[in-house]
């Protein structure tokens, strides 16, 4: 089982609009809502590779139980802590003249010290029947970012899970000092990491190195279009994906965890693994929902998937 985490669940509305001016009513042509935040885009795209998934964090308000039917739909179990206050919207907006996407993102409720502990307590229980579990995002106001993902990351340690963690900022920071198994940064990520100048392949690649010395089994480190590689206890691997149109971006990182969490959950070797979750996150980007990708698009991407070790 693979357990997600989203401290800071949304719902995510996707607008499509002919063009968006600033100052000016803009009418929209197509919307879409979907359970959203980093961690739930990490749990569709796992369910729909046929693990079974189980999503936690917290959710409130009539919001929050729009989050938990829709994860439903995915065969998704709901196992979050409920609070008082109200779930958050995330808008993207989609510009179809100018081909770019702005974005909205809510910051949420406020979270209460004595709701955090009893979640530590249900995390606690829940982490004990998953193989795999995967944290990603923001957390909600009232608590520090980084401080809870160390502290979670340690939990899971604790308990002899894999654990993945996906976040940036100070979280980042903060929280990668528990050595999650597996982090997977952007190039401005890994440069804040390691104090590094990331301008090229090679630097980014010592940078990775550097952080997995220090622990981190796992590096993985996104170059959007130029594909990704991987620094591990099996070797550096490199990944190329097919250049196909993307419909929506948003959110293909987040499928990219969930394939290697997929992977860690099967005990598939890295080779296979990266070139799993390289084809899940080529796939995503060509369907206009969030967190939702077709398993034939995904089986095409597949095979066309160029991996090298380095």
């Amino acid at each position: 089982m693979i357990l997600t985490v989203t401290l800071n669940a949304s719902i995510d509305k996707r607008y499509i609009v002919d063009e968006f001016i600033e100052g000016r009513v803009n009418r929209v042509r197509e919307c879409s809502y979907t359970p959203g935040g980093k961690g739930l885009n990490v749990s569709k795209p796992a369910s729909i590779a046929g693990s079974k998934v189980v999503a936690t964090g917290f959710v409130g308000g009539h919001a929050g139980a729009y989050i938990e039917e829709g994860l439903s739909e995915f065969n998704i179990v709901s196992a979050f802590y409920h609070v008082k206050g109200e779930s958050r919207s995330c808008i993207n907006i989609w510009d179809e003249k100018n081909q770019r996407e702005t974005e909205f993102l809510e910051p949420g409720f406020t979270l209460e010290r004595e709701d955090y502990e009893k979640f530590l307590d249900k995390f606690r229980a829940l982490v004990k029947d998953a193989e795999v579990v995967a944290m990603s995002g923001s957390a909600p106001k009232g608590i520090d970012g980084g401080e809870a993902y160390k502290t979670l990351v340690g939990i899971c340690k604790e308990a002899g899970k894999s654990v993945i963690m996906d976040t940036s900022g100070q979280a980042l920071l903060t929280g990668i000092e528990a050595l999650p198994t597996m982090i997977k940064p952007n190039t401005d990520e890994i440069s804040m990491l390691t104090g590094s100048d990331c301008s090229n392949f090679e630097d980014k690649l010592a940078a990775a190195k550097k952080v997995h010395d220090k622990g981190v089994k796992i590096v993985v480190c996104s170059m959007g279009i130029d594909g990704s590689f991987v620094v591990c206890d099996e070797g550096v691997f490199r990944a190329k994906v097919p250049r196909n149109k993307p419909v929506n971006t948003v959110g293909c990182g987040d499928s990219m965890v969930a394939g290697f969490a997929v992977g860690l959950e099967r005990g598939l070797p890295m080779e296979e693994t990266l070139r799993l979750a390289s084809a899940i996150s080529g796939a995503a980007a060509l369907r206009e929902e969030t967190g939702f990708y077709v398993k034939e698009d995904m089986e095409k991407i597949y095979g066309q998937v160029e991996i090298s070790r380095l």
